[in-house]
């Protein structure tokens, strides 16, 4: 079934999709990079286990069919979505263990590819995914490992921010590519450090000119016998005019890099868009600020993708439920005061209150009524009622 076949109001084609370009196909270098970076580099791992955990665990509210889409499919019920959703994805896989797998691929390649058989939604792994581009329609056919076919409307695709293609996000830790290599490069070469018996090397002076034969006996009778990396150093003889001079006077605490490293995990954190402050245990006087900023500038903006791509899809109204997120939520007191008062002031009913506190709503009649305020001068309700009684005959 072709995409545009599922609604009439989309036989009007865009003219210019034969010309539409970009990537389609898995970029298989830089994913290697950055996997590679995620299972070596502390701060990669960190930080994309951080957003990955973070915005697997919010929940999403399913409503009614959603006005702003013509995709309806026929036969998904609101409760299944609900359940896909919020519960059980798959017979295989809980919720959480399902959201994670796809954030960890929409991190480190771009992409989510989810494929729906109209039961359940099983993830797709992003760097074995290809997207067949059509000249006429949006996408022809999803193909895994250049073999399994999926037709358009099978898979659900989440896409991050990308320049050079309408088709594939671009990873968040592209920029940070040469950051992540500097580092894996300074480390690797402090291990080398430490295998060289952390010493630097040394130039043996001779006053005669060698042949290459006694040079070569030379350097391996010193190979063999000064040997600091086996934890001793073998007391040696220099004869024949042989003077010790070292390359360089270079220790360890010069090699430490610490400094540099700081500076580019910042960059790497900045590139997934965690700030860094986060991350210094030693310091929490702006902690909550932060967090706060990094849930509604970077975990969040993640999820409304999610959300609007399954939106889409199934044709209900999908949004995020943050009640349960401390990071979104006011301080207790100020949050107790502001509920308070749009509920005694007669904005919000109790049970509406309940709700967006995250609580089941009250089975009493009276708290889905407004509390209409009284003031001095008589009842808001009924302003004939109240005020000064009025005098009697009498008086």
């Amino acid at each position: 079934m072709e995409w545009a076949n599922l609604n009439p109001f989309r036989q009007k084609l865009n003219p210019a999709q034969p010309e539409i370009g970009g990537n389609i196909e898995p970029s298989a270098s830089p994913v290697v990079s950055f996997r590679k970076s995620y299972d070596k580099i502390e701060i990669v791992n960190r930080g994309v286990n951080m957003i990955v955990d973070d915005t697997s665990k919010i929940p999403v509210r399913v409503g009614e069919q959603s006005p702003a889409t013509t995709n309806i499919r026929v036969g998904i019920k609101k409760v299944q979505v609900d359940r896909l959703l919020n519960y059980e994805p798959n017979p295989f896989q809980d919720v959480s263990a399902f959201k994670r797998n796809c954030y960890v691929d929409y991190l480190l390649d771009g992409n989510i590819f989810i494929y729906f058989d109209g039961n359940y939604l099983y993830h797709l792994p992003a760097n074995k995914v290809y997207i067949h581009q059509s000249t006429v329609n949006w996408v022809e056919k999803y193909t895994f490992n250049e073999d399994i076919r999926y037709s358009p409307n099978e898979i659900i695709h989440i896409k991050e921010n990308s320049f050079d293609s309408v088709y594939r996000g671009t990873s968040r830790l592209k920029p940070a590519l040469r950051t992540m290599q500097l580092m894996d490069s300074m480390r690797t070469f402090q291990d080398n450090f430490f295998k060289n018996g952390a010493v630097p090397g040394l130039v043996l002076k001779s006053p005669n000119t060698l042949s290459e034969k006694i040079k070569q006996r030379l350097i391996s009778s010193w190979m063999d016998k000064y040997r600091p990396d086996t934890g001793g150093r073998r007391p040696l003889v220099l004869d024949g005019g042989l003077e010790i001079d070292p390359i360089a006077n270079v220790n360890f605490k010069e090699l430490d890099f610490q400094q540099a490293i700081t500076e580019n995990e910042n960059i790497i954190l900045k590139a997934l868009g965690i700030p860094p402050i986060m991350m210094d245990s030693g310091n929490n006087a702006n902690i909550r600020p932060n967090t706060r900023m990094y849930y509604l500038q970077t975990v969040l903006p993640i999820v409304e993708k999610w959300n609007s791509a399954f939106e889409r899809f199934f044709g209900f109204q999908i949004t995020e439920d943050v009640t349960d997120i401390p990071a979104l939520q006011p301080e207790l007191s100020d949050q107790s005061q502001y509920y308070s008062s749009l509920v005694n002031t007669g904005v919000i009913t109790p049970n509406e209150a309940r709700d967006r506190l995250g609580y089941d709503a009250d089975k009493d009649p009276s708290s889905d009524k407004l509390r209409i305020p009284a003031n001095i001068a008589g009842s808001a309700a009924d302003p004939s009622e109240g005020g000064r009684p009025e005098e009697g005959e009498d008086e």
